[in-house]
């Protein structure tokens, strides 16, 4: 999904003409709020669609009317195809035309609103968009380093470094290696040992090294904050070798953690 705060930008600028409006939606469906145990969202949502159909019914505005249809099938037809994985709320921004269609889950409660007018009501957007921008989250454990890439609070992407420590350097995980174990010394007790031993004497140089790779993702990816989980001093080495600010330090080892369970600790 292209940045959320340049998705506001677009819509800031949309204007509706004549009987040709625009549509704004926002739905709660998170299941976990005791308001949604049934599935209320459902009624919600047809509710919230009728009530303009029979407002424009009784303005005998007909072609207003056939636009709102347009724009009232194809959110349905949205919210049909997503009906299993609805997340927490549902936005969504469309005119009759098609020259605008924004429609998109989220992991955040939403308040229920349904607007229909000249240009986008975007109070909302706004908000999540200030506190979830795009954001990257670095976890650190010894010889590993993964990045997480996040837009409005869900993942869009995730690298993985290793160390090599043969070949003294950083390299992107392409996969299960075989045959070796992570550390690159084969394994057992001794090779675990002398892993940490070099691991000891060259964990400074080795963050250090990696520092400038990872300023260049976050600037490639546009992550407007930054932050890093990992128990110290490693966290605390990556967060004195970048160059990009780093909102906060997380000392704690959550690299092997499912990624939502890391965006909830993170990021709310």
């Amino acid at each position: 999904m292209k940045d959320i705060q340049d998705i506001v930008k677009d819509l800031e600028n949309v204007r509706g003409t004549g009987a040709n409006k625009i549509f704004t939606m926002y739905l709660n469906t998170d299941l976990s709020d005791p308001d949604q145990q049934g599935g209320e969202w459902k009624i919600h949502l047809k509710n919230g669609l009728n009530n303009f159909e029979h407002y424009l019914k009784e303005g005998n505005n007909e072609e207003e009317l056939a636009n709102y249809r347009k724009v009232k099938k194809k959110v349905k037809n949205f919210m049909d195809d997503i009906e299993r994985n609805v997340m927490k709320g549902v936005i969504i921004v469309a005119s009759a035309d098609e020259e605008v269609w924004f429609a998109e889950r989220v992991q955040m409660r939403l308040d229920n609103e349904f607007e229909w007018q000249e240009s986008p009501v975007l109070d909302q957007l706004k908000t999540l968009s200030e506190k979830y921008p795009r954001t990257g989250i670095i976890l650190v454990q010894q010889n590993q380093v993964k990045l997480i890439d996040t837009n409005l609070n869900q993942v869009e992407d995730t690298t993985e470094y290793e160390l090599d420590v043969e070949e003294d350097t950083w390299k992107i995980k392409q996969g299960p290696r075989q045959g070796r174990s992570t550390t690159g010394l084969g394994s057992g007790n001794l090779q675990k040992d002398l892993f940490s031993d070099r691991y000891e004497a060259n964990q400074y140089r080795w963050y250090k090294s990696i520092a400038p790779k990872l300023d260049k993702q976050a600037k490639d990816r546009g992550w407007k904050r930054v932050f890093i989980v990992g128990e110290a001093p490693a966290s605390k080495t990556l967060e004195t070798e970048m160059n990009k600010d780093v909102e906060d330090v997380i000392l704690k080892n959550m690299l092997d953690h499912g990624e939502s369970k890391i965006l909830e600790k993170v990021l709310n």
